[in-house]
């Protein structure tokens, strides 16, 4: 297994320093999935200070033992009762001689912040939101090999759930054994899981029901695994015992869209460049007015991670970057397609993470 070395916590806490603001002394790191990434740290309650030639781990009682197992790149620290997590915070403040600390405005709360401004003496806050964007976006080797491994969790779980597709299982059945294999390999889902079929495959984020899988039934299952603290996003449609014409024109069209997107993306080229050509495979069959979404969505410690492949979107593709590729089809009254891989990206191009088959499939015949 791939674990997060010094090298790699210090080559993110040279990241992170790197964004403290001008105008502050340290940023104050907060939110779980940023103070995992810079620590390696996987409980749910811990702090980082990090000024520009120092950083320190907070944390309470609770994780006192795992605190000092999972973090070495910096000093521990941790209060108990009666001790309050503000006084403990500005205890350290006043040590690392910080009078103006920067804040993700993005995660914390107007409450916290106005808490943290009445009980942390001496202090400046600023509210900073753009010291964190895209944070994690590229992502370090050692991430990219948890992410392979959490894919590889992700195409072993289709294969196995496979055998179960079959008339007379029902949507939520198949989302149970996805959620039991994911569960028995070690790992956990990395959300809930989307089996939709027949009329209900339509619904992009639909929940899985007690509707029955019935010849004929486009069947969507979204899925993915967190392994190690990364996470897959895999989404496979396959017809149940027969399928018509239509079934398979509209698949293959949504497929062509998918390869389509991941032949083109590379370093340089922009998110809505890579998202309008999926839609115009799919206008070449009158397809794109049932795509509503966008196209894919950075894939890491979140699920949905930092960037977004889509029409409103800014995001220019850089290398060490992973994307969803996610393109779909869903028509009211029939029912929905979506083709789904992560990949990564490389400088001459797209390294595909989910290796599952994705050519037009009939089971359950």
């Amino acid at each position: 297994m791939s674990t997060p070395d010094l090298v790699s916590l210090d080559a993110a806490l040279a990241r992170l320093r790197a964004r403290i603001p001008a105008e502050a002394d340290a940023l104050l790191v907060s939110e779980a999935v940023n103070v995992a990434w810079v620590t390696g740290f996987s409980g749910s309650f811990g702090k980082v200070i990090v000024t520009r030639d120092a950083a320190v781990f907070l944390t309470d009682s609770r994780y006192a033992i795992q605190a000092a197992e999972q973090v070495h790149n910096m000093p521990v620290d941790w209060f108990a009762t009666p001790v309050k997590d503000e006084e403990f915070l500005a205890v350290h403040l006043t040590r690392l001689g910080v009078q103006r600390l920067a804040f993700d405005a993005s995660v914390v709360t107007v409450a916290t912040a106005e808490k943290w401004r009445e009980t942390v003496p001496g202090v400046t806050w600023i509210a900073d939101a753009k010291a964190f964007e895209n944070l994690r976006a590229v992502k370090f080797e050692y991430e990219i090999e948890r992410i392979k491994r959490a894919c590889g969790l992700a195409d072993a779980t289709f294969a196995h759930i496979q055998r179960l597709l079959q008339p007379g299982v029902t949507e939520y059945e198949i989302a149970l054994e996805i959620e039991f294999y994911i569960r028995r390999q070690g790992a956990k889902v990395a959300f809930d899981s989307i089996v939709v079929s027949g009329e209900r495959s339509a619904r992009p984020h639909g929940t899985p029901s007690n509707k029955k899988l019935e010849v004929g039934d486009f069947v969507t299952m979204d899925f993915g695994a967190q392994l190690d603290g990364y996470c897959s996003d895999i989404t496979r449609t396959v017809v149940i015992g027969a399928a018509t014409e239509r079934h398979e024109q509209i698949y293959n069209q949504v497929l062509k869209a998918n390869c389509a997107a991941i032949d083109f993306i590379k370093p340089g080229v922009t998110a809505k460049e890579v998202d309008t050509l999926a839609r115009e495979v799919l206008a070449e069959l009158d397809l794109a007015q049932y795509f509503g979404h966008g196209l894919g969505h950075g894939l890491g410690r979140l699920v949905h991670d930092s960037g977004r492949l889509g029409q409103g979107s800014t995001d220019v593709i850089e290398e060490g970057q992973v994307w969803t590729i996610e393109p779909g089809v869903y028509i009211p009254g029939f029912g929905g397609v979506r083709v789904e891989d992560d990949i990564v990206i490389r400088a001459e191009g797209a390294e595909v993470l989910t290796a599952s088959p994705k050519e037009f499939l009939v089971v359950g015949g």
